[in-house]
């Protein structure tokens, strides 16, 4: 088995879009959070959460329109928000740069090598594209996972819908932000964020 840095790579060039705010502090180490926009080849900005350890930024002051490159990781944890499970979805930052060239196009990687953890669900878009919803389970260090949602589209998604619960694949992607509208019990509808990585390629 591939270790946690092999299975779970992100490579993202985007512009900040908010000024760095504290996070948690984790043995000692504090860490900071801030949303990163990426801009498609549609011009749709996805809007990434990233989380960055103070020891990768003690010499910069970030500020938003700051043009910035990062190598890390998707992480994700539970969060209980009104006694409702909530999955948390963020880039975990290991290597950060300031943009060498603000010129330089938006860039915005994925690679995942996990297991499938719940069946596929295959359905169809407003646009009335094929899709699958994928939750993935990537191993990392210390006996942890993170479940990662992906979505597949056209013949990936007919591929995917017919893999089982544990088959192990590998997908190159992006990581994509996405608004949708929900509606409560009061009938008060609030428009909310889901993150996913969008598959471009997959195999097992």
């Amino acid at each position: 088995m591939k270790n946690g840095l092999e299975t779970n790579k992100t490579e993202l060039r985007g512009t900040i879009i908010n000024a760095p705010e504290y996070s948690h502090k984790t043995y000692g180490e504090t860490f900071y959070n801030f949303v990163l926009g990426i801009e498609r080849k549609s011009g749709y900005v996805d809007e990434i959460p990233i989380v960055i350890s103070e020891r990768l930024i003690w010499n910069y002051t970030l500020k938003p329109g700051d043009r910035v490159h990062i190598f890390g990781q998707i992480r994700t944890y539970n969060e209980t928000v009104d006694g409702k499970n909530r999955l948390i979805i963020v880039v975990f930052t290991r290597e950060f740069e300031l943009a060498e060239d603000p010129a330089l196009p938006d860039e915005n990687k994925v690679y995942l090598d996990g297991f499938i953890c719940k069946p596929p669900v295959r359905r169809v878009s407003p646009l009335g594209r094929e899709i699958c919803d994928i939750m993935l389970a990537v191993n990392r260090m210390y006996n942890k996972s993170d479940y990662i949602p992906c979505i597949a589209w056209g013949r990936n998604a007919n591929y995917a819908g017919g893999l089982e619960v544990g088959t192990r694949i590998q997908i190159t992607g992006r990581i994509q932000s996405r608004e949708y509208k929900k509606k409560d019990e009061e009938g008060n509808i609030t428009t909310k964020v889901a993150y996913e990585v969008s598959i471009l390629k997959m195999g097992e």
